[in-house]
């Protein structure tokens, strides 16, 4: 089963100024995306922040894939 992060991710200007952060939380996306990239495993991370779930650590995942899959027309 595929998490979509829109469930899980959100965007507001009065928060973390509009950074992508994991919903209901003050964490955002990057860093979590910045654990992982230091190579931290979900269960390190989740320990870390209590508040997290292993899906929230795959909706980062793939939110980070989406952004990577965007294409700019030039």
């Amino acid at each position: 089963m595929e998490i979509d992060w829109k469930d899980h991710i959100t965007s507001t200007n009065d928060i973390l100024r509009g950074k992508p952060r994991i919903k209901e939380t003050r964490i955002p996306v990057s860093l979590i995306l910045g654990y992982l990239a230091a190579g931290w495993c979900a269960e390190e991370i989740i320990k870390e922040f209590p508040d997290l779930k292993k899906e929230h650590i795959a909706a980062c995942l793939n939110y980070a894939r989406d952004l990577s899959d965007f294409e700019v027309a030039v």
